[in-house]
């Protein structure tokens, strides 16, 4: 089979999994986060962190619980790896340094999983499990509990009151991210994906040395890779790995997991708000956003330029040759559409439009479908700037499921969608400005300027990539892209339970005839115009410079 036609059967394989799980997962998730009983090892915890998970939160408390959490897991990450010298399993590996250790606790804790590190020559067995693969299960489940608390906010009217942060970060983790996690990693241990704990030792002698490989508990961290949309590698090569990723069926089930929970929280959405037509109007959106993404990765790198691309059947450098351009081009898209920045394909090696187009992705705000919880949490607030826009073209309020969208709402949202360009564009230009962080580029020009722009595009973004070539193992990148993983993960959290707050003390407007019908395919389209004109228009200057200029010249 040639590989055009392959490419799309693997695209259409991929949505119709996605399709069979879309109904009982979403039901299922809204049924987690409504439930008032707890299970018994959830009552164990509550017991052991001491907290009530029956106590309702206003936004400001859920924050605090959110903030206090996510500050004790940079501190205990950063501890793990500066004592990773004394620590039993770190196969002979010293303990980290401070800057990398600040850089890498930051990434693991806001979900994004940037490595400046070389995973199989710096992490023993204790940081990666106890320390990394934690991370994977709790920061997603921060950033569900997060989605689930705005949700609220529409849902509910006349109080304040969000729910439980605690009961929904224990929730998140026992109840949806470990069960579907155990039968994820049982499927790749089945299809090949390595799991022990054994040390280094030599495969094989060469010429000039030999080579060592280490194992690893390999499966369980790399489904919660996927699954959670985190993205650190247990190894270097990240998912282009063949202990990670052995064959394409593997491929295709790691794209599934990285697009399952967001995917289905747009059922859970619609649900919970009562209306499931709603859910599918915000499905829809994001839908299209992917399939174009997709469909524009295609075309870039199968087009045929020159004779070494004719003879390879398109763009094949950096591609593993058993995913091919389809298998890699979806999962390209799909891992910067969403904020998990595993990588089965060197970015870098992309066209320059290919590499423009996962730029661009992570540029919308990962939304389409977005990270687990922050994708639906980024796109409603892009929903609220959409019906804000609608009532400006007819002079009536805009309303939202039944809410008002009123001054103190809008500044919430454009808050929510300022920060994160402030953060990207900011970092870039002193990065550009200064003379050392210049020194970390391997090309220069637009495709220099791309690897800069798209470590702070990724970091802020809380997506984890790398374009390749750039040495982010610096105290300048580690510090400053420690600070935009930071920042680009909490600061919006903050705007985002704000307006959550701000929702639920509303009464419920009625529908008239005047009302903007939310649930229709002229909002969808309303709502994708908004997310392309928004984002395009912040960052055409800074792709001009880079992904665009190298894409055609």
């Amino acid at each position: 089979m040639s590989p055009v036609p392959a490419g799309v059967l693997q695209l259409l394989a991929l949505m119709a999994a996605l399709a069979l799980a879309y109904v009982p997962l979403g039901n299922y998730l809204a049924k987690v986060y409504s439930s008032p009983k707890h299970l018994r090892i959830e009552k164990w915890i509550y017991k052991g962190i001491g907290a009530d998970p029956d106590t309702e939160m206003r936004w400001p408390a859920y924050l605090r619980g959110v903030l206090a959490f996510s500050v004790a897991g940079v501190l205990f990450l950063y501890l793990l790896q500066r004592l990773q010298g004394v620590l039993p399993g770190s196969l002979g590996f010293a303990s980290i340094d401070p800057d990398q250790a600040f850089n890498t606790a930051a990434s693991f804790v806001a979900n994004t999983n940037w490595q400046s590190y070389y995973g199989e020559q710096a992490m023993g067995h204790v940081v990666q499990t106890a320390g990394l693969a934690v991370q994977n299960f709790v920061s997603a489940a921060v950033g569900i509990a997060v989605a689930v608390a705005l949700v609220r906010g529409f849902a509910r009217s006349r109080t304040g009151e969000l729910g439980n942060f605690w009961a929904d970060l224990v929730r998140g983790v026992v109840r949806v991210l470990v069960p579907i996690a155990v039968v994820g990693a049982v499927i790749l241990v089945a299809c090949g994906v390595i799991q022990n704990f054994s040390g280094i030792h030599e495969v094989g002698q060469f010429t000039g040395g030999s080579q060592q490989w280490n194992g690893g508990a390999v499966a369980s961290q790399e489904v919660i890779k996927e699954l959670g949309t985190n993205g650190g590698g247990y190894f270097n090569a990240n998912s282009a790995h063949p202990f990670e990723n052995p064959t394409p069926f593997t491929n295709l089930f790691e794209i599934s997991l990285i697009l399952l929970i967001p995917v289905a929280l747009t059922r859970t959405f619609g649900v919970m708000t009562g209306s499931v037509r709603q859910g599918y109007a915000i499905l829809a959106t994001m839908a299209t956003i992917w399939l174009s993404f997709v469909a524009l990765m295609m075309w870039t790198e199968f087009a045929h330029h020159g004779p070494a691309l004719q003879a390879a059947g398109g763009a094949m450098e950096g591609k593993e040759v058993r995913f091919g351009i389809g298998g890699s081009s979806i999962f390209a898209v799909s891992t910067t559409l969403t904020s998990t920045g595993a990588v089965d394909s060197f970015h870098s090696s992309y066209t320059g439009l290919g590499g423009g187009i996962t730029m661009l992705g992570m540029m919308l705000g990962e939304i389409a479908p977005g990270g687990v919880g922050s994708g639906l949490y980024g796109m409603l607030v892009m929903a609220v700037i959409a019906v804000f826009i609608a009532g400006l073209m007819v002079g009536r309020t805009p309303e939202y499921l039944g809410k008002k969208i009123g001054t103190r709402e809008i500044k919430f949202a454009a808050c929510y969608i300022l920060i994160t360009p402030a953060l990207v564009l900011v970092f870039t230009a002193a990065a550009m400005a200064l003379p050392t962080p210049g020194d970390s580029m391997t090309n220069s020009g637009a495709h220099g300027f791309s690897e800069i722009l798209y470590a702070y595009t990724s970091a802020s973004n809380n997506n984890g990539s790398a374009f390749a070539g750039l040495n982010a193992d610096t105290q300048w990148f580690n510090t400053t892209l420690g600070l935009a993983m930071l920042l680009g993960r909490f600061l919006p959290m903050v705007f985002v339970l704000a307006l959550a707050g701000s929702l639920a003390r509303q009464q419920p407007v009625p529908t008239t005839k005047g009302t903007l019908r939310t649930e229709k395919p002229l909002f969808s389209g309303l709502l994708v115009g908004a997310v392309l004109i928004i984002t395009g228009l912040t960052y055409f200057p800074a792709l001009a410079l880079g992904p665009l200029a190298e894409g055609l010249a």
